[in-house]
């Protein structure tokens, strides 16, 4: 409190003191006392002190009053003769109480003066009080919240989709004989072509009824810091069913509940230092690790397995701004995934992948990098069936889309006892060599350009090969037919080129991007299994282009629209045009 309040407090003993010490007190010293108590009073109703505390602060005063005045009685000398002599003569007071100690009377502005400051004094101490506990004790901070909170972040988003699906005039009836493109996945199920003798729909694919959908795709992440290089992770996604490269959820069912899937589910450790900088091992069903574009891997594709990536800086070493210069780095990235699991291990099938590339920050904030990657895929072409086997069918895929060769490794006529049996399986091997590039021009920011450019080889392909396995060229199917001489000719090129202007990320109102690129994709560029879904509705052997753009509503609030046209590079016609009008909000 202030020197004026303090000073005060410190006058309790004299105030409170017995009556034999006050045997001259006087109307100065009964308004002092009344000021005192008052002033209790006034800490008592602020909440400052409790009654009992005043009432002992009283109590302690008045004894320790007396104890003075008796200590200072036995030990005060005895007046001279010539003193006391002097105050009989002249009755003077002073002289009579030479040992009485007097208080100035305290006029009424300053008892106001007092009480004001008192107030203020109060405020400010109870206000200071009350912080310094709350900031001691974390009221309303994060640190307030079990420790456990502050390791766990969450995160999610949603899409709403109308999609239309357009098909070309020139493409063959869906029902007709004409329509060469066939359902794998359907047909392998069924048992082959014979299940069209009783369902003309069993194992076709639409090529000529238009199609309008609502969908909705729903994710919510959970990641939690176990230590500081340690990280568990796992999402869970609407999903339409198996396929691993869409988590779409298709509106009208019935009002029936929507699918869902645990998408990811991951540790992670980082901060390694092995002769790089750093690095980063995942392992679990993690999110794709590689630098590339939905030529070879779609946007919504998990891997089960584990991957590392390493990384390391090529800025200075001198000084430590140096050091955390990462403007420039190199890095690389192996992984390991299995793709289908039996209970024989030699049956697995796996995918192992290696990727190097480099990174570069330019003094503008402009950004490049270059990945090259190479895939194999192990165990995944097909083995024909003995006569009268069902042995080799485990190495039938169990997710294709469409355009790869496949052949049909049944090898019984009459295996189900009414018609013969079909399942088709991969002809070709798939290793694949891509290179991926991009470089973000941002002297314009906040408005960015972006080119990309992507390219994949399947050098796993091999005519020879290919005939030793099928045995013959008849027995080859190319879903959607070929010309004569086609069949089995290397057709294991793609690419993609890509332009983006405008803002990279929508986060607030009135962002926006337009975007456009080119694609052309081969049938045995890539596996069709894996590759983007939208584009040609899914698979290989498709060419066309993708336009579109974005604008921010609110803030993680956007709008896309997405027109992707495609036609089919060899075989019978199949032109398909997608319009796609996306309603995002993340958080």
């Amino acid at each position: 409190m202030s020197k004026k309040v303090g000073q005060l407090l410190l006058t309790l003993p004299l105030v409170f003191a017995t009556p034999s010490v006050q045997a001259a007190n006087t109307e100065e010293m009964l308004q002092l006392k009344n000021t005192v108590t008052n002033l209790l009073e006034e800490l008592v109703k602020a909440g400052v002190l409790k009654k009992e505390q005043a009432d002992a602060m009283v109590k302690r005063a008045e004894e320790a009053a007396a104890a003075e005045a008796k200590s200072q009685a036995a030990s005060a000398p005895p007046a001279d003769n010539a003193a006391q002599q002097l105050a009989t003569e002249t009755g003077s007071p002073e002289a009579a109480n030479a040992n009485v100690v007097r208080v100035p009377y305290v006029p009424e502005f300053v008892k106001d003066e007092i009480r004001a400051e008192v107030r203020k004094e109060l405020k400010n101490e109870v206000v200071k009080e009350v912080t310094d506990k709350a900031k001691q004790e974390k009221w309303g901070t994060p640190d307030a919240l079990p420790a456990w909170v502050n390791k766990v972040k969450i995160s999610g988003d949603v899409r709403l989709r109308d999609e239309l699906n357009l098909y070309a005039d020139d493409n063959a009836e869906t029902l007709s004989g004409a329509n060469l493109y066939a359902d794998i996945l359907e047909l392998n199920d069924e048992g082959g072509f014979a299940c069209r003798i009783v369902d003309p729909t069993c194992g076709v694919l639409n090529t000529s009824e238009d199609r309008n959908r609502f969908r909705a795709r729903a994710r919510l992440g959970i990641q939690a810091r176990l230590t500081d290089n340690l990280k568990f992770a796992m999402r869970v996604a609407t999903s339409n069913d198996f396929s691993p490269v869409s988590t779409n959820q298709t509106l009208g069912n019935t009002g029936q509940g929507y699918e869902v899937q645990l998408d990811h589910v991951y540790l992670q450790y980082d901060g390694m230092n092995r002769g790089f900088n750093w690095g980063t091992f995942t392992a679990g069903r993690i999110p794709n690790p590689w630098f590339s574009t939905d030529l070879v891997w779609d946007e919504d594709l998990s891997f089960e397995g584990a991957a590392m990536t390493l990384r390391h800086r090529l800025a200075g070493k001198g000084d430590l701004l140096a050091m955390q210069d990462q403007s420039k780095q190199i890095f690389m990235t192996l992984g390991v995934f299995p793709i289908d699991e039996f209970e024989i291990s030699s049956r697995d099938k796996w995918l192992a992948g290696a990727q190097v590339g480099a990174e570069m920050e330019f003094a503008n904030q402009t950004k490049a990098r270059l990945g090259v990657a190479y895939y194999d895929y192990m165990n995944i072409t097909g083995k024909p069936n003995q006569l009268g086997s069902t042995l080799n069918d485990f190495t039938a895929p169990e997710f294709v889309q469409k355009g790869n060769l496949l052949f049909d490794i049944a090898n019984d006529t009459n295996l189900n006892g009414v018609d013969d049996e079909d399942r088709l399986a991969l002809a070709s091997d798939y290793n694949i060599v891509n290179i991926t590039g991009e470089i973000d021009f941002a002297q314009l920011a906040p408005y960015h350009v972006v080119l990309g450019l992507d390219v994949a080889k399947n050098v796993g392909y091999d005519e020879d090969e290919i005939l030793d396995r099928i045995g013959s060229v008849a027995a080859a199917f190319r879903n959607g037919g070929a010309a004569a001489g086609t069949l089995l000719k290397d057709r294991t090129w793609g690419y993609s080129a890509d332009l983006l202007v405008g803002w990279p990320q929508m986060n607030k109102l009135w962002d926006w991007q337009v975007f456009g690129s080119y694609k052309y994709l081969q049938r045995d560029a890539v596996l069709d299994a894996f590759t983007d879904s939208d584009f040609h509705l899914g698979g290989t052997d498709a060419q066309g282009y993708i336009v579109g753009g974005k604008l921010g509503l609110a803030k993680d609030v956007w709008l896309r629209g997405r027109w992707l046209s495609a036609n089919e590079i060899d075989g019978s016609p199949l032109g398909i045009d997608v319009l796609q009008l996306d309603l995002n909000a993340k958080f």
